[in-house]
């Protein structure tokens, strides 16, 4: 199995240092970079697999570079920070960031979000994704609970696809603006409430397998139940 590659950004040569212990005794290859700028040179020339980045750094900000992330990788990003505020966390997922820690940290848990956001990723990354009962083919647009289909209107099914793609992640109603409608449409964001209002109703007897969860301010996240 191919050794997946972590890029750590943190201009703080001792956590650096202690994710490179942490990590690499778990299997992981280490990339380290001290800012924002050496970390994007980094991504143009290695394949990385997943991005810890600190928010304050000089140079390129934390922020910044996970916006540049999403702008042109498909990579999960957990956001480290000392500050604990949660209009910085807001800021983070505004940015596209998947989950967020917080310094000081407990080095077993930062393991445990890497390795649980690897395990959302692979879920995500052939054209059928599961939501327990609920099965969401991509190749030929059906959403299914394996005995009965459901037919949705195109932009509910691209709006839960998108949201299921990456469970646990935020999105705000502007990012899903642009993912689902695109950059030019011009209608209110009140339109993906409505959307979502439809596949809460649609998807109600299901609330143990998924459930689509408000963010007040912010926007929605799909949850996976366990079952």
């Amino acid at each position: 199995m191919k050794m997946k590659r972590i890029l750590v950004v943190d201009d703080d040569e001792h956590i650096r240092t202690l994710l490179r212990y942490v990590l690499t005794k778990e299997g992981y290859r280490l990339l380290e970079a001290g800012d924002g700028l050496e970390a994007v040179q980094y991504l143009e020339a290695e394949a990385v697999d997943l991005t810890i980045i600190d928010v304050m750094m000089p140079h390129m900000g934390g922020l910044e570079l996970c916006e540049h992330i999403r702008e042109h990788y498909d990579i999960p990003i957990i956001m480290l920070t000392a500050k604990d505020q949660l209009t910085d966390k807001e800021q983070g997922y505004l940015r596209g960031t998947d989950d967020y820690v917080t310094k000081p940290f407990e080095p077993e848990e930062l393991v445990f979000r890497v390795k649980a956001l690897f395990r959302r990723y692979h879920r995500t990354s052939s054209d059928v994704i599961r939501l327990n009962r609920i099965v969401i083919n991509r190749n030929n647009v059906e959403v299914s609970d394996g005995e009965s289909t459901f037919i949705l209107p195109m932009k509910e099914f691209e709006l839960l696809t998108q949201l299921a793609q990456y469970p646990g992640r935020l999105f705000s109603r502007d990012e899903l603006i642009s993912l689902v409608w695109g950059a030019d449409y011009e209608g209110d964001e009140r339109t993906v409430d409505v959307h979502i209002k439809r596949l809460r109703q649609r998807f109600a007897d299901y609330s143990d397998d998924f459930s689509i969860q408000t963010v007040r301010g912010i926007g929605y996240k799909i949850e996976v139940g366990r079952r």
